[in-house]
């Protein structure tokens, strides 16, 4: 059956001092990166092997992003290395298992190792943890997906693949007010982690603002996360026809579980945060049927690029790429994009590398994955547009 995906572009303020958005997949007649360098300090012919490293949850409850991001920039690194250039890379991976202290140990073990450049870490409470460590060693960052502007505050040498949580929240808000106005939304997020309150805090906010009606908020943490008929309950009382999810797709599936069996029949709305809920083991997809959410990427997408990944992923790996995996296949093309623009060869340090990267990051633009024309300011946010997909027969097509 042909797959349909078209990228739906929504209209939203991109502030990127504060925040970036996800982009629409792109198209290209071949597999490597399209870049633009406006920089005019451009030094000399760029080469040799980089050693790059990238830090995620590689076991427990989210090792499938830290996975995904693993397996991702692998699939780039070979592509890179196959195509026998000036620039190479040599990568490891280090489990962080989504905790902030020990992505901070791993950092140092990829330090140890040699490491010249980091690809993450994977989520957004690891990414603040290590993104005060590098900022002070002088090691350029560049996570796929921690998403919190928190990450980037203050610190030049850090750059995000991924739109941020207040563009989430935003941008949610704003399809929201678009196309399903008159709607009565409830809000049920997680209140003890950054990514889900970040998203959660602009969401109402811009929510008031288009004079959305949110009818009800419910909460939780870590430690109780594994039952929420209470919450459901409130919001099914409270009248809402629209549940927004700013939460990560394991959650989501008991949500969504649990709202079947009491016939709760809300239309269901996710973030990034949700990719990933198709591929759950155990869980039973058709619950998912008519699920949205706010997405960079699709493997249902029809350019070549996309599928090309997508093949090859599924060859290596035996199963689809999510957004997470696409968000660091592109960060390897963005660090060799990076490279080429400042002219850095392998024999460089870490600081020296950092030091030639971070003036040329807002001078660059990269095709990837998860964006047609990506730029940075600054900041380190990344400008590139969002996307609102369905699920329907189990993929992703336009609303």
């Amino acid at each position: 059956m042909k797959k349909k995906l078209f990228a739906l572009m929504m209209a939203m303020v991109m502030v990127l001092s504060l925040a970036a958005c996800g982009g629409d997949s792109g198209t290209t007649d071949d597999t490597t990166d399209d870049t633009t360098n406006d920089a005019s300090n451009t030094t000399g012919t760029a080469g040799g092997t980089f050693k790059i490293g990238t830090i995620g949850p590689l076991t427990g409850d989210n090792a499938i992003y830290g996975q995904a991001v693993a397996n991702g920039a692998k699939i780039a690194v070979d592509e890179i290395n196959a195509a026998s250039g000036d620039i190479q890379f040599e990568l490891q991976s280090e489990d962080d298992v989504a905790d902030g202290e020990t992505s901070v140990n791993a950092y140092n073990t990829l330090m140890d190792w040699g490491m010249q450049m980091l690809v993450g870490p994977t989520t957004t409470g690891a990414s603040i943890a290590v993104s005060s460590v590098v900022n002070e060693d002088r090691t350029f960052m560049l996570t796929p997906s921690g998403s919190s502007t928190d990450i980037i505050d203050g610190k030049d040498n850090v750059f995000q693949v991924c739109f941020t949580d207040p563009n989430q929240g935003t941008g949610a808000a704003d399809y929201m007010a678009e196309n399903m106005s008159g709607a009565k939304v409830a809000v049920i997020y997680q209140n003890d982690i950054a990514y889900s309150q970040g998203i959660r805090d602009t969401f109402v906010a811009e929510a008031e603002a288009k004079s959305l009606e949110v009818v009800y908020e419910g909460t939780f943490t870590a430690d109780t996360k594994s039952d929420f008929s209470v919450q459901l309950t409130a919001a099914q009382s409270a009248g809402a026809d629209l549940l927004f999810l700013p939460i990560y797709y394991q959650e989501a599936s008991v949500i969504l579980n649990q709202a079947n069996q009491m016939g709760y029949t809300p239309t269901f709305f996710g973030v990034d945060g949700m990719d990933g809920i198709l591929t759950l083991s155990g869980f039973d997809t058709s619950l998912a049927e008519g699920v949205m959410l706010l997405t960079p990427f699709s493997a249902d997408a029809e350019d070549e690029r996309t599928q090309t990944f997508v093949k090859t992923y599924e060859e290596q790996f035996g199963e689809i790429p999510n957004q997470f995996a696409a968000d660091a296949y592109d960060a390897v093309y963005i660090l060799k994009a990076a490279l080429e623009a400042a002219g850095c060869t392998a024999d460089m340090s870490a600081v020296d590398i950092c030091e030639a990267l971070v003036p040329v990051m807002p001078t660059i633009t990269v095709d990837g994955l998860t964006g047609q024309g990506m730029t940075w300011d600054a900041s380190g946010a990344v400008s590139k547009a969002p996307m609102a997909v369905v699920i329907e027969n189990g993929v992703y097509v336009l609303p």
